[in-house]
């Protein structure tokens, strides 16, 4: 059956379903209605068989249009199909032919190539036996050539024989003094190109240093000599003496008791000399006699009222002092605590340079340099001013001042770039910025500079010393002289035993002895002195 029969008959069962529903509800309703009458079941029928006629009429009728349609359908379908294949047929046939084409002219490709593949064969086999003849000719030159070298290696030891017998030295000693010959050669050559690059290199950074530092060095306004704490009492008169020894010595005893510092009451005229190791006793001292004079009463009660109320006037001072040369320098945010141990530094002295001073002077003198190299300037100046923080209490607490420093520091909130700066002042931790090396160079120059430090007769005699054994010890020495209170030392050599180069590497030999055995301030410059002097005599 075609699909058309198949909605035909479907259309015709829907309408005997729906006729089948029609009769139910009909019949309910001849129930409902108590069985209608026999005329109304006779028009029922007649309408029933009037219905089921039209149904099947209908269902003919349907049946007969979709078959037509169905047969349209087919006959159209096939046509298509028939077209289809018709050019999928011809299209097949013009591949068939193109590719034809192609295979043709590959065979043509292919057959040339293999008429050239022929003719290089050929070429080959030409040049194979060409090479293998060429190959004889070498094997029996290389044979040639082997019989030579042998030949050649027996006169070559002949003759290194020979010349050993001639000159008396074995072939490993002659190697030997070549060697030595060469290496002295190079080291000469490698001399004077270090020399050279040397020479060259320092003067342009001994330009740019000398600039620098010049430019920072300028620019501090600090005395030659900086003061040092008073250790003297100017009195009025003489009789004021009797009063501060009191009776049978008990008022200077007192005196002595309180303060922890040696009075010495001598013939000086109007002058008590105070002595102690601690600058600030010493000056409490000072102080407290002072106001003992102008008070008048000096007993012991009275003494000890005074001596204690100056200490507290002391740390006081100390702290107001430390307080404004930090916010003088631009530090208002620094630990109270720390200002009392800057203002200690005022009374402390290293070398006979007031530690205050020269800790201000550093802090300046890295500022400038650091603002000339493009570093940190606050940073250095900080770094400046807490750099010998340390020597405040060095004398109380063991250790060094740079590790009592870096202690202090740390433990008050100084940031790391701070501590680390200050604690390379002195080589004892390798440097990691360049604010660190400044604070280095800032501190020598403050010490180094003239006037500002000076030493015992005993430490600068050794130190002359010792730099000229230093420079007597080396070979080829006339003599030395240690210059400018041992910042320089010039040294003679004698012109036949060492050369110009040779002069150089002692001048570097003599400085790396003079940096790992010797302790100085500032810096010692070593200079050779060769010279080559004709005397004759006419008589």
């Amino acid at each position: 059956m075609g699909l058309f029969d198949w909605i035909l008959l479907l259309l015709a069962v829907a309408a005997v379903i729906g006729f089948i529903l029609q009769m139910k509800k009909a019949q309910q309703a001849v129930v409902d209605v108590s069985k209608a009458t026999a005329k109304a079941e006779a028009e029922l029928k007649t309408q029933r068989e009037q219905v089921l006629f039209e149904a099947e009429k209908e269902s003919e009728r349907l049946r007969e249009q979709g078959q037509r349609e169905a047969d349209a359908l087919r006959k159209e379908a096939e046509l298509k199909a028939k077209e289809q294949a018709l050019q999928a047929r011809q299209e097949a046939e013009k591949l068939v032919n193109e590719r034809m084409a192609n295979l043709d002219k590959q065979g043509q490709r292919v057959q040339q190539k293999e008429d050239g593949l022929d003719k290089k064969l050929a070429q080959v086999d030409q040049k194979t036996k060409e090479l293998d003849l060429k190959i004889e000719k070498r094997k029996v030159e290389t044979e040639k050539l082997e019989a030579l070298q042998i030949e050649a290696k027996t006169l070559v030891e002949q003759q290194s024989l020979k010349l050993e017998e001639l000159a008396g030295l074995t072939r490993d000693q002659a190697k030997s003094e070549i060697m030595g010959q060469l290496e002295y050669t190079a080291k000469m050559d490698a001399a004077k190109l270090i020399r050279r690059i040397d020479e060259e290199a320092q003067e342009e950074a001994q330009k740019k240093a000398r600039w620098t530092i010049s430019a920072a060095i300028q620019r501090v306004a600090s005395d030659v000599v900086a003061e040092s704490a008073v250790s003297s009492v100017q009195l009025p008169s003489d009789d004021l003496k009797g009063r501060i020894i009191g009776r049978e010595g008990r008022n200077i005893r007192a005196l002595e008791k309180a303060t922890g510092c040696d009075l010495i009451v001598d013939d000086t005229p109007e002058t008590i000399v105070v002595s102690s190791f601690d600058p600030i006793r010493r000056e409490v001292a000072r102080q407290a006699i002072l106001k003992l004079l102008a008070d008048g009463r000096i007993h012991p009660a009275r003494i000890e009222e005074v001596v204690e109320k100056t200490k507290v006037d002391m740390d006081q001072h100390l702290k107001d002092l430390g307080e404004a040369t930090a916010i003088g320098m631009g530090f208002p945010d620094v630990h109270p605590k720390l200002h009392k141990l800057i203002g200690r530094l005022n009374y402390r002295t290293s070398y006979g340079q007031n530690v205050l001073e020269h800790t201000k002077e550093v802090a300046h003198i890295a500022e400038y340099m650091a603002a000339e190299l493009g570093a940190d300037q606050r940073l250095a100046r900080r770094a400046g001013l807490f750099h010998d923080i340390g020597k405040a209490i060095d004398r109380e607490v063991e250790g060094t001042h740079i590790d009592i420093g870096m202690d202090l520091l740390k433990r008050f909130g100084e940031k790391e770039d701070v501590v680390h700066a200050m604690s390379c002042h002195h080589g004892d931790h390798e440097p990691r910025t360049v604010e660190a090396m400044l604070i280095t160079a800032a501190d020598a120059l403050s010490a180094a500079r003239p006037g500002a430090r000076r030493e015992m007769l005993e430490t600068y005699v050794k130190r002359l010393e010792q730099l000229e054994t230093i420079a007597n010890s080396y070979k080829g020495v006339q003599k030395s002289f240690a210059m400018q209170a041992g910042r320089e030392i010039r040294i003679m050599v004698d012109a036949g035993q060492v050369n110009d180069d040779q002069a150089f590497w002692l001048a570097k030999d003599v400085t790396k002895r003079i940096e790992g055995e010797m302790q100085y301030p500032g810096q010692i410059k070593v200079t050779v002195m060769r010279e080559t002097r004709a005397v004759e005599y006419a008589r």
